[in-house]
């Protein structure tokens, strides 16, 4: 696949099969939708085009919205060039694209820009300035434009809207697992590790300190889960806690993490953290011994949980 920065450095030669939408997640739901387009573009010999903004149009529209995604555009991007399609097209949504009539972004985007012969999007779709235009309107600038609309099912847009929905809630709740179902793939925490307190060093747990510098990434709720992370061509497994340490009288949200079998500086390296499972709450301890016992039964489920779900 290539990446391209707006639908202006769009290079690609062909005419093609385009969708649109920003694809948070990339789950089951929006899986679909690409396979389909994938199949569409293969069967008419066009080259398959999905069309994503960033940033979310509500952060620039509706910015008192505190709107928080499942994955970065560095996670989104990711995900989406592993899906088969031939052109990412990663648009930068401002107030002023979003001044485009229906007309406008039709004719200079999709039609001049991309050379749409098909697209792919959903029944309830809605585009141009203050979201006036519909399907409707879609396909009948099709016909004068050249372009065939292809309208993706109530139940499946639905289930799309639910999909998100769900995994949001999930995560928010803790629920890795359940999200990850939706998903059909690993939620992740994408950071660099920086200098922390050092506390976990004097418990003989040192951890990698994850800084998150994209405010508007969703954080699972607080506590401790199973991970796993990519680092120097191996997986690592550990356990990361989430929270504020507040039986060492911690203040701020910190995402710390041990692994199991490592003994490397990972300061300043960009980590991929896969969370797999839950552990447990975050917990206020009434003294250090006690929090040193609970980290212990903390390893001792995790490295079971490794055992017996990711064992050679």
């Amino acid at each position: 696949m290539i990446e391209h920065k707006g639908a202006n450095a769009f290079t690609g030669k062909r005419q093609t099969a385009v969708t649109i939408g920003t694809f948070d997640g990339v789950h089951a739901g929006h899986q679909k939708i690409i396979s389909r387009l994938v199949n569409v573009a293969e069967a008419a010999n066009l080259d398959s085009v999905i069309l994503t903004f960033f940033p979310h149009p509500r952060m620039v529209l509706q910015q008192e919205s505190d709107i928080k995604l499942i994955n970065t555009i560095e996670e989104r991007k990711q995900f989406l060039l592993e899906s088969g399609v031939d052109h990412l097209v990663i648009h930068p949504f401002t107030r002023q694209f979003s001044r485009l009539t229906a007309r406008e972004f039709v004719k200079e985007i999709l039609v001049n820009k991309l050379k749409a012969k098909r697209i792919i999007i959903g029944y309830d779709h809605r585009f141009g300035r203050n979201r006036t235009a519909d399907i409707s309107h879609l396909k009948a600038f099709g016909e004068q434009y050249g372009f065939e609309v292809e309208e993706i099912s109530k139940e499946e847009v639905d289930e799309v809207a639910v999909s998100s929905t769900k995994i949001r809630k999930a995560l928010l709740e803790g629920q890795v697992e359940r999200a990850n179902n939706y998903l059909q793939n690993t939620f992740t925490l994408t950071g660099v590790v920086v200098k922390g307190r050092g506390l976990g060093k004097e418990f003989k747990y040192p951890t990698a300190n994850l800084e998150i510098t994209e405010e508007y990434k969703l954080i699972p709720k607080n506590g401790v889960y199973v991970v796993r992370a990519k680092i120097d061509a191996h997986y690592f497994f550990g356990m990361m806690s989430i929270g504020t340490n507040p039986t060492v009288g911690g203040e701020e949200r910190t995402i710390e993490t041990f692994f199991f079998n490592l003994d490397k500086d990972l300061y300043g390296k960009k980590l991929q953290i896969e969370m797999l499972v839950r552990i447990r709450d975050e917990k206020k301890f009434d003294s250090i011994e006690a929090l040193k016992l609970a980290m212990k039964q903390d390893e001792a489920f995790s490295r079971q949980y490794i055992k017996e779900n990711y064992a050679q």
